[in-house]
């Protein structure tokens, strides 16, 4: 058994010379075949979640994930006079194009590049969403978002609280592509929201497609508090559905219950959420009658506590994954509320399915990352507990 797990993890890969190599920003399996990524107008459309904003009877266009976080950045732009863009190479589109066109559209003064200082592109957010702007701070990659860590954290975060409301920086968003993409190894492969999810005053937010990524951006750009978008990039190009042309939000701090189910509930966000469709369909149809119910987080910070307390009251049994490090992960902030809250109803102990306690490998990338068959087997455990 341990030899076929290991050849179906080493077989996809493009090791042939035939074959073209994987686009930088990666390839990921399953997600065009994914059930919940809307391949028609009429699946973008039909979204409770869209009725006030009016965009239901208007038009629609296929994007990938870097297109509609570009479609939305360019509607604060036209709507918003006080928003600008900045960061390291994002006058001519940055490494994955999300603001490629903006420039030309609205001038060098709105969108415009930065020094090679993560310190410094978010000091100067700070500074200008004190003075009354709407901020859009890009970090390239989330991996180099720690040398901003003290502005994040120290300054960002308490800046309201310490004037006591007086001041505050609730226009500012920082944007970063994280997570896996196949070849980025330690610096450009990891999932930074665990520590950040430790600080009152930011919210959290990781889309898993192109239409949640330009609703929830557009909210958090918004929202009056100081926010963390998290883009998994290996979805910029590998996410491709419908998506509505007009101004829309989806809510902040609300899971999303993709597929309902009596048995199991399964928890996860952003790139991870195909892995576990994937492996709960395994799962179903594996072990008979066997129904699992598949919860999206998109808010990390703060996240919807309600929803998953709701449904692992009706199942019994929780399983939670992402990519980032166990130890301290946000898992463990889960399993604990729902520990709290769920003790009594629960059927087994809650499994956690995470990227390993080391750095980030880069040859052993496939290992690492939480896989179909690790979240199977996760599932498999609190069913036959």
């Amino acid at each position: 058994m341990a030899t076929s797990v290991f050849d179906r993890r080493l077989n996809f890969s493009f090791s042939s010379s035939t074959q073209s190599p994987p686009p930088a920003e990666g390839f990921m399996p399953g997600v065009s075949e994914s059930r919940f990524i809307k391949n028609t107008s009429e699946d973008a459309l039909n979204n409770r979640e869209l009725l006030e904003f009016g965009v239901l009877d208007g038009e629609t266009k296929k994007m990938n994930l870097f297109q509609s976080i570009n479609d939305a950045m360019r509607i604060t732009l036209a709507t918003d006079e006080t928003a600008v863009i900045f960061g390291e190479d994002v006058a001519f589109g940055g490494v994955f194009r999300c603001t490629l066109g903006l420039t030309e559209i609205f001038g060098r003064d709105r969108v415009f590049n930065t020094p090679l200082t993560e310190q410094g592109i978010v000091g100067f957010a700070i500074g200008m969403a004190s003075m009354g702007h709407t901020a859009i701070a890009e970090i390239q990659f989330a991996d180099y978002i720690y040398p901003a860590f003290d502005q994040i954290v120290n300054e960002a975060a308490k800046y309201r609280y310490r004037s006591g409301g007086i001041f505050n920086v609730g226009g500012l968003l920082i944007r970063a592509p994280c997570s896996a993409v196949g070849h980025g190894g330690h610096y450009h492969s990891q999932s930074p929201e665990g520590y950040f999810a430790h600080t009152p005053g930011i919210k959290i937010v990781i889309p898993r497609s192109p239409l949640q990524a330009k609703g929830l951006l557009l909210a958090s750009i918004r929202d009056r508090n100081p926010i963390i978008f998290l883009e998994p990039k290996i979805l910029y190009r590998a996410a491709v559905e419908y998506v509505p042309m007009g101004d829309y939000e989806l809510p902040l701090g609300k899971a999303e219950i993709l597929k309902s189910g009596k048995d199991v509930t399964v928890v996860g966000y952003g790139s991870q959420i195909y892995v576990l469709e994937n492996a709960i369909r395994m799962a179903e149809k594996k072990i008979s009658g066997l129904s699992c119910e598949l919860i999206d987080l998109r808010t990390i910070l703060p996240w919807d506590v309600d929803t998953v307390v709701k449904s692992v009251n009706k199942t019994g049994r929780l399983v939670i994954a992402h990519e980032a490090p166990q130890t301290s992960g946000f898992a463990a902030e889960i399993a604990t509320t729902i520990t709290e809250n769920c003790f009594l109803r629960l059927e087994s102990p809650i499994q956690r399915v995470c990227g390993w306690d080391t750095p980030f490998p880069l040859v052993f990338e496939k290992f690492y990352v939480p896989d179909v068959i690790r979240c199977f087997d996760a599932i498999k455990e609190v069913i036959e507990f």
